[in-house]
């Protein structure tokens, strides 16, 4: 007995030391830049019946930054975005950027989107909803170039900043986000049971500096950040926004960063009140704070990232039906028809979608799945179902926004997320039917070059 006595101080020593060891070996750094426009008055993003540009701004816009470093120095960096999109161009300058003054691997990096629907226009997404002045189409440029070289600070600022840090996961619940298909599926296929899948989770990531200081929170929910509707003209983050801010409010010094997840097909219940917005946002700001409150898992070792690119095809359509489709009676279909002769003018191929997904996984056991577009909730879900044991992010709107992304069971029942929308997007069409199944190829080869092979 009293040589087990006085072997217990020196195996809590070398626990506190091998503890102190896994702690030193993770590094986390934060950085937040404002990008809210500064040349008002300027167009807002994501309603085709807005005709007129936001004069005022109702809550200042952001970018954070969350880099991490694991022990033999490979690093990631996840920068959320409080706007409705970004092209793949932009991201590709972003990362080559960070190359050049960090060296920071392409594929480690991540931009996502919040879909904010009262953020700036960006050029080009979405851009067949505009007619824009030469004044506006100028406005746009700079701020497209202002935005690049913001996402390329605060991203380096996080890197700069990497100092020995903890990150662990838990899991909370918001239940305000709604299928929105559903009236639409029962109006057109009364015949069809279709279901009206949602993902009420949102997981969150809590990220401690050595002192134990909470210096992050990153959090995510799958739902179209779209409270404030179109008749709305100011600038602002919506719930996300008003999440982030009563977040920051409840642990001060921390940034709280929002992730978009897969919500394509999600909206706010109820919306179209200002209210509303902040209320949805404090829902989901408790759930994040319900989340913190409980026991949260480590997540530490090996960084290991993967970006890859497929091509997905879209159904078949000929040039000279592209020509007809000019003197349609719709004025969005004419741009569509323009824009998609521009662009084959330049030699481009149309018939299909340059498509990103990406895998972050951080040791064994978490992985961070990021899907470029507006994703439908039965992504996130099959994804997770397919990863048993593995605590599992899946976030859309990452990387590059494009068009929607329908499974094959939205794609066969139509509507807007399948159909319409394609023509806002400037895409020729819908997609195949092996739309699902060469999307999740590309997610899959993501996972696998992580380790995590399907």
């Amino acid at each position: 007995m009293p040589s087990r006595i006085s072997s217990l101080p020196r195996m809590l020593c070398l626990l506190a030391i091998g503890s102190a060891a896994a702690f030193a070996a993770m590094k986390a750094g934060v950085a937040t830049v404002k990008i809210t426009p500064q040349e008002l008055p300027y167009f807002l993003s994501g309603y085709a019946a807005r005709t007129k540009p936001a004069e005022t701004v109702a809550q200042d816009l952001h970018a954070k930054a969350l880099a991490l470093e694991d022990a033999s120095g490979k690093r990631t960096v996840l920068v959320t975005i409080d706007l409705i999109g970004i092209p793949r161009d932009l991201r590709d300058d972003v990362a080559a950027d960070l190359r050049k003054s960090h060296g920071l691997d392409s594929q480690a990096l991540l931009l996502n989107c919040s879909h904010t629907h009262s953020g700036p226009a960006i050029r080009e997404n979405l851009e067949i909803m505009f007619a824009f002045n030469d004044e506006h189409k100028e406005k746009t440029h700079r701020y497209r170039q202002f935005l690049r070289q913001s996402l390329a600070s605060v991203a380096g600022e996080a890197l700069d900043g990497l100092q020995p840090a903890s990150v662990s996961y838990g899991v909370g619940e918001a239940d305000f986000a709604a299928n929105r298909r559903v009236p639409w599926v029962r109006q057109a296929h009364p015949e069809l049971n279709a279901p009206a899948p949602v993902d009420h989770s949102v997981p969150i990531l809590d990220v401690r500096n050595a002192e134990g200081k909470r210096i992050a929170v990153l959090f995510g929910y799958s739902c179209h950040n779209t409270t404030l509707t179109g008749e709305f003209l100011e600038i602002s983050g919506d719930y996300a926004g008003h999440a982030q801010a009563a977040i920051e409010k409840a642990y001060p010094g921390a940034t709280a960063m929002f992730l978009e997840l897969c919500g394509g097909d999600q909206n706010p219940n109820p919306r179209s009140q200002k209210e509303l917005a902040a209320q949805h946002g404090e829902s989901l700001a408790e759930a994040v704070r319900a989340a913190l409150a409980k026991p949260l898992t480590p997540v530490d070792g090996k960084i290991r990232a993967s970006l890859v690119t497929h091509r997905v095809p879209l159904q078949p359509r000929g040039k000279a039906d592209i020509e007809a489709e000019r003197s349609h009676k719709d004025v969005f279909h004419r741009r569509r028809a323009e824009w998609v002769l521009a662009r084959m003018a330049k030699g481009e191929d149309v018939s299909a979608v340059n498509y990103p997904a990406q895998a972050i996984r951080i040791g064994d056991d978490f992985v961070l799945v990021t899907m470029g577009g507006e994703v439908v909730v039965d992504y996130g879900l099959n994804i997770k179902r397919s990863l048993p044991g593995k605590r599992v992010i899946v976030a859309g709107y990452s990387n590059d926004v494009m068009c929607y992304i329908p499974t094959l069971r939205i794609l066969r029942e139509g509507g807007y997320e399948a159909d319409d929308s394609m023509i806002y997007y400037g895409q020729t069409g819908p997609f195949t039917e092996g739309v699902e199944e060469q999307v999740m190829g590309t997610v899959n080869a993501a996972l696998k070059n992580v380790g995590l092979p399907q």
